[in-house]
């Protein structure tokens, strides 16, 4: 921003100042509210301008570490500095090259040529993996993540869309930022290389958009995720240290399944963060459904779900701060939580809390369990904001514009 933009900024945060106030059907009292209404919505304006220099007013924390700098684009490597939660350890390729994918194709899973992003996310050294141009990739078979590999679609348009899509399967240390991810379809069957020195048969694959298995620190941040076979982000199989943030999901059915099964107890020390997302229109369920680990669901904006938004079994601590929650029309769909596959003298036991989470058009949340300190200390990862700021905290969720 220079000096000589900044009156017609001040002018501007004026005018709609006067317009929240002269707008509003009732007296104003809170004038943080105001002023929180004011950012969210000169943020929106400008978002629509592909301008990100306001971005830093919004209060969202992994945006203000990164999208201030005006000189983004030379310094790439410095998300990997702005994880939060569970997950904020997850460097990616950070100690590794830029590799650029020129090649939107995918002929060969087994032989991936150069270029393209079949072939940067196998390499065994780190790499920071980016898009020379905006592409729509269609694979062939699940794309296979090496460890210590960031995928950043900043600055492209870039959609893995219309096949199999990506699985992190016993690696660690991976960022995905920036991709939409939708319309995704079962593979296998089929050899697929997951290294430059092995490739392997693969079974059936259920389709989700991210499939998480056995992997550890592990970033999805500003995502773009609908329409897939089975889930848009799932992790399980002893996965853990994982932050899922600031990302736009709609038109689904099971969102996100964050633990195996019931009877799969590697996974009680699963940790995750959910953080910043946008759960929007046409979704069903699952955001997230939990088993036996830790989860921190805090200042995600929840506009839509017709059955239910948070669910869980086998005993999850489900630690919900500072959300909005807006509740369909239907009166029998009103409840926030599911406590599944239990009796009410089980789940009664389980340590379900909502701490500052706004409900709204009769939005309810039932709690659960004793409240044992230890076991919420175990699902807090940040901070929560209030729930009056989510509009803002989520108003750029999903891809951003930064082209």
């Amino acid at each position: 921003m220079t000096m000589a933009t900044l009156p017609l900024l001040l002018s501007s945060l004026f005018s709609l100042f006067v317009l929240v106030v002269v707008s509003s059907p009732t007296p104003i009292d809170d004038p943080e509210l105001v002023v929180q209404e004011v950012l969210r919505k000169i943020n929106g304006s400008l978002a629509r301008r592909n301008l990100g220099y306001l971005s830093c007013v919004t209060g969202n924390p992994i945006d203000d570490c990164w999208r201030c700098d005006p000189n983004w684009e030379q310094n790439r490597k410095k998300l990997a500095d702005c994880a939060i939660g569970f997950g904020r350890n997850a460097i990616g390729g950070k100690d590794g090259k830029i590799y650029v994918v020129t090649d939107p194709d995918d002929d060969d899973p087994v032989n991936p040529k150069p270029g393209t992003l079949r072939y940067a996310v196998i390499q065994d050294e780190p790499l920071w993996i980016i898009f020379e141009r905006d592409m729509t990739i269609t694979l062939k078979e699940e794309l296979i993540m090496n460890s210590f590999k960031t995928i950043d679609g900043r600055g492209a348009n870039v959609h893995i869309a219309g096949g199999p899509c990506i699985t992190v399967q016993f690696v660690t240390n991976i960022i995905i930022h920036g991709m939409h991810i939708h319309d995704c379809k079962q593979g296998g069957n089929a050899m697929v290389r997951d290294s430059p020195r092995h490739y392997g048969w693969r079974t059936i694959s259920d389709g989700d958009g991210v499939s998480i298995f056995g992997g550890s620190h592990i970033w999805v941040d500003h995502c773009s995720l609908s329409n897939c076979n089975d889930g848009l982000i799932d992790a399980i199989y002893g996965s853990n240290y994982i932050t899922i943030s600031n990302n736009y999901m709609t038109h689904h059915d099971k969102v996100m399944l964050l633990g195996h099964n019931d009877a799969f107890i590697q996974d009680k020390n699963m940790q995750v963060t959910v953080a910043f997302n946008h759960f929007g229109e046409g979704l069903v369920q699952r955001m997230p459904r939990c088993r036996h680990g830790y989860f921190h669901v805090v200042n995600n904006d929840y506009t839509h779900w017709e059955m239910y938004a948070i669910g869980g079994s086998a005993n999850p601590t489900i630690n919900s701060q500072g959300n909005r929650f807006l509740a369909p029309d239907n009166m029998f769909s009103k409840e926030v939580t599911k406590h599944e596959d239990a009796p009410e003298s089980e789940w009664r036991n389980w340590n379900w809390r909502s701490e500052g989470d706004l409900m709204l058009n009769g939005a309810f949340f039932t709690p659960s369990g004793t409240g044992a300190s230890s076991s919420y200390a175990k699902a807090s990862s940040l901070g929560a904001r209030p729930s009056t700021v989510v509009s803002s905290l989520t108003a750029n969720a999903g891809v951003l514009s930064l082209q």
